[in-house]
């Protein structure tokens, strides 16, 4: 089975209300390619960093239906939708300051939704081996009745609702690397055992007092969510510690149906929104170990939903290596910064304070 690619390119015209040439943006007027805020450049150059380099063969590329009324609803209230949907058919709006949407944002946000739902749909058929989902706007800081962080829905819960509307019960672990704390897939599920929510993501970064480690879920809920906030700058060890430490030992013990990766891209060196050290071999490094232990726990379901990522320059070559791992093929693509961050990493002294907070931290959450 191949690995899927599931894209549109309306996703890629939705807009945070930009101008061009002092026109708003809206139907078939395209957005700028890099707005200040959460822009289409990087979703565009992943796609294109695939294609001209080969792996794009290796894939099978799908786009989806739009998610419908009923999907959002098992999410998000009819008062949210209402509100979204009156205001994208009139001039576009804002949520909050910096999470805005030109007129027609609604239908693709829904859209947004509908290539997560199908990607999942799809691998838990076993019609494809995984998937990556490379759609916009992002959706894991979005609450059930409020749209913030650039998100509008809430992509993934939107997606496994779908998936459990259809199937019956699931159960789904949620790995989230993007370097902001994914708290709005973590108040949709708080309170749930059927879903594990992980967050690995830059301590105190936003938002704001969010994402601490001690918030472990409530009622049915409580010890399913697991937050793992990173010293800032503390790099690419961090990481696989995490895993090794807390993130796998979680998988195993929960034992899901499905693996799904929020992969934001944006702890990378050069990410302007955040402090952090990976680059596009961390990517990589957990991209192999969830693979791992979806062979091993769920018979290899695994799926990456395409989450925040800001450096133009530098998310396609960590977007490309999640997707050469996902379909097992190697291209001739050689991250030209691979070395010289390989080499700054943090020194030794703050990889053993890091790794000491996730050791304690492991000692709370396992006994």
């Amino acid at each position: 089975m191949a690995t899927g690619l599931f894209f549109d390119e309306w996703c890629l015209w939705h807009s945070a209300g930009e101008l061009v040439m002092y026109l708003p943006v809206e139907g078939y007027l395209q957005p700028p390619a890099s707005p200040a805020s959460e822009g289409p450049e990087t979703k565009r150059r992943i796609k294109n960093l695939v294609e001209v380099s080969g792996l794009g063969r290796h894939l099978n590329w799908s786009s989806a239906p739009r998610a419908s009324r009923e999907d959002l609803l098992r999410v998000h209230p009819a008062s949210y939708l209402d509100r979204f949907k009156a205001m994208s058919d009139d001039r576009g709006g804002a949520m909050e300051p910096g999470t805005g949407f030109a007129k027609g944002g609604y239908e693709i946000a829904t859209l947004s939704a509908g290539l997560a739902k199908a990607g999942i749909a799809e691998v838990m058929a076993g019609r494809l081996a995984n998937a990556y989902v490379l759609s916009r706007p992002p959706g894991h800081h979005c609450l059930p009745d409020q749209g913030m962080g650039f998100c509008l829905l809430a992509n993934i819960p939107v997606a496994l609702e779908a998936l459990r509307a259809e199937m019956g019960p699931v159960r789904v672990a949620v790995v989230d690397w993007d370097v902001h704390h994914g708290n709005g897939t973590e108040a949709i599920f708080y309170d749930r055992a059927d879903t594990l929510t992980i967050s690995l993501h830059q301590e105190g970064l936003y938002p704001n007092n969010s994402g601490h480690a001690g918030d472990r879920g409530r009622g049915a809920g409580t010890g399913y969510n697991l937050n793992i906030p990173l010293l800032p700058g503390s790099g690419h060890q961090a990481y696989l510690d995490a895993f090794e430490v807390l993130v796998i030992p979680a998988l195993r013990g929960f034992r899901p149906d499905l693996i799904v990766i929020a992969s934001g891209l944006d702890a990378s060196a050069f990410d302007p929104l955040a402090r952090m050290q990976a680059h596009s071999g961390t990517y990589r490094a957990m991209t192999q170990a969830l693979m791992g232990e979806a062979a091993a726990l769920c018979g290899g379901r695994l799926v990456a939903i395409h989450e925040g990522g800001y450096a133009d320059a530098y998310v396609p070559f960590c977007g490309l290596a999640v997707i050469e791992e996902l379909s097992g093929h190697r291209t001739p693509v050689m991250d030209p910064w691979l070395d010289v961050l390989m080499a700054q990493q943090p020194p030794q002294d703050m990889q053993a304070l890091q790794r000491a907070r996730l050791e304690a931290q492991a000692r709370a959450v396992f006994g």
